[in-house]
């Protein structure tokens, strides 16, 4: 097996953890291939028994590596989708972080994720990524998104104003700080914090959720993913920010976008013990109280 390493920089108390992976990965021999700039934050700090090898980009590793690590939170797991992107390598999160709904293994629970892995006591769960295109295509060739893209005003100036339309119909305008529009992956990221709702990852939805709404009859609505979304913006000030997962740029209101299901898919890797409903229970603390006991 070859395994792509990719991870931040990250607070010294993850040391000894990310030690015990990399002595994991080699008591089993299995090859691993680093991220450039993940080897330079880490070189000085654990011991690495065998010659590093290094990748830099999605090239670097597509068709070359049988899946892709990524050590730290859901940040961590929203980075690796540039390095996939439609090269198929399946990806597994393994915890760092705090609540993990995508790095979903525990860093403790490493090893024995590890010889699952190696019994092949796993499945393949498919994401949906939302694309976005534009005149002025702030993202270049990577504009996509697992979670969500999102317009947001630019500073603490007042509303903007998002003129949605469906197919080129006249859907809404949206008088607020914002609007998201997510994937069912990211129903339970920002979208979920801002009242939106939690659409399973198969559905086949694409979820709009203002931000602060200034009509408070203004709610999320769950849309069919075969639809194109365009997007004008208007406010006072001439700019807005524009988010398509952790990448952020300031565009011009004159820009206007569009956004529709991307033609590929990512995919997580998902222990034969593990599932969605199993996740949402543990991540969002339910059936807690002691009455179910």
């Amino acid at each position: 097996m070859r395994v792509a390493i990719y991870g931040r920089q990250f607070n010294n108390s993850v040391v000894p953890f990310l030690q015990q992976i990399f002595d994991a990965l080699s008591a089993r021999n299995i090859e691993t291939v680093i991220y450039d700039k993940f080897n330079d934050f880490i070189a000085d700090k654990i011991t690495l028994k065998h010659s590093v090898q290094l990748f830099a980009n999605s090239e670097d590793i597509r068709g070359k590596v049988d899946m892709l690590f990524s050590l730290g939170g859901d940040g961590t797991m929203l980075d690796t989708v540039t390095l996939i992107r439609d090269s198929n390598i399946p990806v597994l999160g393994i915890n760092f972080g705090r609540l993990g709904f995508l790095a979903s293994i525990n860093k403790d629970d490493f090893e024995t994720t590890l010889d699952s892995l190696l019994n092949k006591e796993y499945s393949l769960d498919k994401r949906s990524l939302l694309s976005i295109e534009s005149a002025f295509n702030p993202f270049g060739t990577e504009n996509f998104a697992l979670n969500d893209i999102t317009f947001h005003k630019r500073d603490t100036s007042a509303m903007i104003i998002i003129h949605a339309y469906l197919n080129n119909e006249f859907l809404n305008s949206y008088w607020a700080d914002g609007l998201i529009v997510s994937t069912p992956t990211g129903s339970t990221a920002y979208s979920l914090s801002c009242g939106g709702p939690i659409v399973f990852p198969a559905s086949g939805n694409i979820i709009l959720t203002p931000i602060a709404p200034h009509n408070l009859n203004v709610r999320p609505i769950v849309l069919s993913d075969n639809n194109e979304l365009s997007f004008e913006i208007e406010g006072r000030s001439s700019k807005y920010r524009l988010s398509c997962d952790s990448r952020t740029e300031v565009v011009d209101t004159s820009v206007k976008t569009v956004i529709r299901k991307a033609s590929f898919q990512i995919n997580l890797i998902r222990l034969t013990n593990e599932n969605y409903l199993s996740t949402l229970r543990n991540k969002l603390l339910w059936g807690i109280d002691t009455r179910n006991y």
